[in-house]
């Protein structure tokens, strides 16, 4: 670990150097990288400073504690080196966790589509369910949430639904839902009062952000409008308000049907289209990572499931940290935070082994 910190300091260093030359503010964005590195490595090595401190102050203690006869003074040295020993491993768990650096994209706005999958009408209102329950999530994290895009199902439900979030350390918690939620309960259409199992799959993209550079040519679209179906009043139903957008070149096809506008509408498509564009571009630079789409979700059977929901047993377990839970209808309403930041921790260790 010291080496590791060693050069992160030389590091701050340089970046202190760069801050304060004339040519520092030439470059916004390089400006705003640099002072983002810079708090970043401050913390580390505010943090390594005073991990010096105590260490040498334990030395310090031992040192007196040869020389020391007098009894109540050596209980004092003895409680002190205690105390600084705790303090030293905190410290030091502390150094392990920043030697990660932050993801510049923690923050970034986070679109989320969730799809329903195998189970049928039950998929399509537990898609409904997870959508509100994100919501919720969102509203307890501070962050603002959009719809993009739905299409709703015959019993209240969405085949589809899909939304934007932004706020801070958005990305950071919503990144590892991508997968296929497994939900196990008595539908509401069961007269028998049978146990299904059903499954939705959620994707995570990130949302483009001006220094993304996604050129889409209108050649290469083919936009169809249509009548909105659901529920939306007169107006809805009787205009063509609802578009979609075909990529041809790579088969993707987005839709939007919430705005009575069809110039909103197109908009929101248009959105949802430039972030999969995005995520096409990173799957083509970093296939090593396996990240792509496809890998996230899975093809939406009840047997690939990162997460299983029991509704008879008010259990959630999440299954990649091994994490099961006796609160489901609090998860439901937005209590999303110790699954999340469970997985936060767990993949965040494994970057340090």
């Amino acid at each position: 670990m010291e080496k590791a910190i060693q050069r992160l300091l030389s590091r701050h260093k340089e970046v202190e150097a760069k801050l304060g030359s004339a040519t520092s503010f030439d470059n916004q964005r390089a400006w705003r990288e640099l002072t983002q590195e810079h708090a970043y490595l401050s913390s580390i090595e505010a943090a390594w400073t005073i991990l010096q401190q105590q260490e040498k102050q334990i030395a310090d203690n031992k040192e007196l504690l040869q020389s020391e006869s007098d009894p109540e003074f050596i209980s004092i040295l003895k409680d002190d080196t205690a105390s600084l020993e705790i303090d030293i491993e905190k410290r030091k768990a502390e150094l392990e966790t920043l030697l990660i650096p932050p993801d510049p994209n923690d923050s970034r706005s986070t679109i989320l589509e969730l799809r329903a999958g195998t189970g049928g009408e039950e998929a399509a209102l537990f898609v409904a369910d997870c959508s509100r329950m994100y919501r919720m999530y969102s509203d307890k994290m501070g962050w603002k949430y959009e719809t993009l895009s739905y299409t709703p199902s015959d019993f209240g439900g969405f085949k589809d639904y899909v939304m934007v979030l932004s706020g801070k350390d958005v990305y950071r918690f919503l990144r590892y839902e991508a997968g296929t939620h497994r939900v196990q309960r008595v539908p509401a259409t069961e007269a028998q009062g049978r146990i299904h199992t059903s499954a939705i799959t959620v994707a995570v993209l990130l949302e483009p952000d001006e220094s993304d550079e996604i050129v889409v040519d209108e050649r290469d679209l083919r936009i169809d409008t249509f009548r909105s179906s659901g529920a939306g009043g007169q107006h809805v139903n009787t205009t063509d308000s609802a578009v979609r957008i075909t990529h041809m070149p790579t088969g993707i096809v987005v839709g939007c049907q919430e705005e009575r506008s069809q110039h909103k509408n197109r908009d929101k498509a248009m959105r949802l289209l430039v972030a999969k564009l995005a995520e096409l571009d990173v799957e083509k630079r970093h296939k090593e990572m396996a990240d792509d789409r496809a890998a996230q979700v899975g093809s939406g059977d009840r047997s690939e499931r990162i997460r299983t929901y029991n509704f008879p047993q008010n259990r959630l377990t999440e299954h990649r940290i091994g994490l099961t839970c006796y609160n489901l209808d609090q998860v439901m309403e937005g209590e999303l935070g110790r699954v999340t930041e469970g997985l936060v921790a767990h993949f965040r260790q494994r970057r340090l082994d």
